[in-house]
């Protein structure tokens, strides 16, 4: 019930701001509006308001603003206030003004996320140099080992982890050249074919970032506090050993009424904290709650938060784009695609951790939706910008004939489209994938 309530919520609002920005600029341009409705088949809810008919239809999967005069087998009277009246920069304002409300409302609710503050890992911006390397992992098979710096991946340099993470992400069961250079400077280049993790099939080749576990809360009148821990303290050794945060929680547990002799990083400061875990139950705590990772705190103000989400869809748009060039050059699986099982899946799964997590869920779709719909395929918005377009070039329309057989086409190719992320999703339904036995 969440995963449909949130995403009835998060379809709802960016269909409702998709076609708000072609019905307000059809109206701005003198374009009679006959109908706005949300949702697609029978209308459940509908009031009439002038000329226009607005409507809550049963199907939660989209929307329409239908204008007068809008295709050239509908009735014409060759009145002013028809689409087809209009010169082609005034269609052209019409049709591109909803994918244009999209990408601004991208912006403007990440700008709202990150305006609250975010903690986001510290090692992200750091260069990509390798802390561990995950046994039995597509790297360690190649070799890769800890001190080894990725500095290419496909072709794409890397100057950080994020970097990393954005070139192997869609690249699943995929080989890819990686470049590496190990600690005396030497650089090899190794075929590397990243493992297809979780039901999205998010590649990942098994390294890890060199990290230190850092104390995000202290329990009053528990061993930390009395030792006099804070929290944002992080970690980097114990008896002189650096460990991850499993290590170093099993080492706590193991070790009740042993004192504990932690170096640990406050600021700019490092200092010693001697600790002495209490017995509870069976194990050793010492009463704080562990980050695996460092983090650092963004409190940007408001300007500054628009600044960074302009930043920030930049580079998911940049992604998307990848994703793109990849399926045509097989470089992304399509399996990675979802359709509205899978975003209604992450709509829900956003939505039980919190609204912060469902608006920047919503932000990242509403780009997708922005940027795909203004694709020169024909059906979508940028299909008939691009209709447009070659119509001007050429000054003279096309035939009802030819645009029907450019929409046909449009049609096919969203159809297709439409077949495998709704497989995709269904892959991704554990009883369903049980009765694919070709799988």
């Amino acid at each position: 019930m969440t995963s449909l309530l949130a995403f009835t919520f998060v379809i709802g609002v960016l269909v409702f701001v998709h076609e708000l920005g072609h019905f307000l600029m059809a109206r701005r341009n003198g374009v009679r509006v006959l109908t706005f409705s949300l949702g697609f088949g029978p209308k459940l809810l509908k009031y009439t308001w002038g000329d226009t008919e607005y409507c809550v239809s049963a199907i939660p999967l989209g929307g329409y603003v239908k204008m007068a005069g809008e295709n050239s087998n509908d009735k014409r009277t060759g009145g002013t206030d028809e689409f087809l009246s209009k010169s082609r920069w005034q269609r052209f304002q019409v049709l591109i003004m909803g994918p244009v409300m999209n990408l601004l409302l991208a912006v403007f609710i990440m700008t709202l996320v990150l305006y609250q503050g975010a903690e986001v890992p510290a090692y992200e911006k750091q260069p990509a140099l390798v802390g561990s390397v995950v046994p039995d992992s597509p790297a360690e098979r190649v070799g890769i080992k800890a001190g080894d710096q990725i500095i290419s991946v496909a072709g794409h340099e890397i100057g950080n982890w994020e970097q990393l993470f954005v070139a192997v992400m869609p690249r699943a069961e995929r080989e890819i050249s990686v470049v590496v250079r190990d600690p005396s400077g030497a650089q090899r280049t190794l075929q590397v074919t990243p493992d297809a993790q979780t039901k999205f099939e998010v590649g990942n080749i098994g390294v890890r970032p060199a990290t230190s576990p850092q104390i995000r809360s202290v329990l009053p009148g528990e061993p930390a506090d009395g030792a006099g821990l804070l929290t944002g303290d992080v970690v980097e050794a114990v008896e002189g050993e650096p460990m991850a945060s499993d290590a170093l929680i099993k080492r706590i547990n193991a070790s009740a009424d042993q004192p504990l002799r932690l170096t640990i990083r406050r600021g700019e400061q490092r200092q010693q904290v001697v600790v002495t875990p209490a017995l509870r139950g069976d194990v050793g705590l010492i009463g704080v709650s562990i980050s695996p990772y460092e983090v650092r705190l963004i409190e940007p103000g408001f300007i500054e938060a628009a600044q960074l989400s302009a930043q920030r869809n930049y580079e998911w748009s940049g992604l998307i784009f990848q994703t793109l060039l990849g399926l045509i050059t097989a470089e992304t699986s399509p399996r990675q695609l979802m359709g509205p099982v899978g975003i209604a899946q992450l709509s829900g799964a956003s939505a039980e951790i919190g609204w912060i997590a469902l608006f920047s869920l919503m932000s990242m779709i509403s780009l997708n939706l922005g940027i795909l719909n203004l694709l020169p395929i024909p059906v979508l918005d940028g299909g008939h910008i691009f209709i447009l377009a070659i119509e001007g070039v050429l000054r003279r329309d096309f035939s009802v004939q030819m645009k029907e057989r450019m929409i046909l086409a449009g049609m096919v190719v969203l159809m297709l489209l439409m077949v495998t992320v709704i497989y995709n999703d269904l892959t991704r339904i554990s009883w369903i994938e049980d009765l694919m036995i070709w799988r």
